[in-house]
């Protein structure tokens, strides 16, 4: 399942794990990434916490937590290959991996027709 936040975040759920990333929208507004600073293994975080840092050369963005949790994976290839992220933004491009601590904060988050409404408004 599919999932996106309005601050274009995307997670994949497989039972109580998140793989989160940004989406393609995301990564095109920003431009070819040069650097991403992942969270720490364990971190616990809120639902809307900032979780990781994405930098382009135009700007650098937050990665928020779509749902509480804690960080369990993260995507170390990106330490040296952020361009990842721009190739592959919703597979090889994920960011970190979550265990959700809150199931029922995922109704909260957009289904894909909805978050594709919200960039084309």
């Amino acid at each position: 399942m599919l999932k996106f936040t309005k601050d274009h975040e995307w997670l994949r759920v497989d039972g109580d794990v998140a793989t989160v990333g940004i989406t393609a929208y995301a990564q095109e507004k920003l431009g070819d990434l040069v650097f991403v600073e992942l969270p720490s293994l364990g971190t616990k975080l809120d639902k809307g916490a900032m979780a990781a840092t994405v930098e382009s050369v135009k700007a650098a963005s937050e990665v928020y937590a779509p749902v509480g949790g804690e960080v369990i994976a993260v995507n170390d290839k990106l330490t040296d290959e952020p361009g990842i992220v721009n190739a592959e933004p919703t597979a090889g491009g994920w960011i970190f991996k979550l265990k959700i601590s809150n199931t029922a904060e995922l109704v909260s988050l957009l289904d894909e027709a909805a978050y594709n409404a919200l960039v084309r408004e």
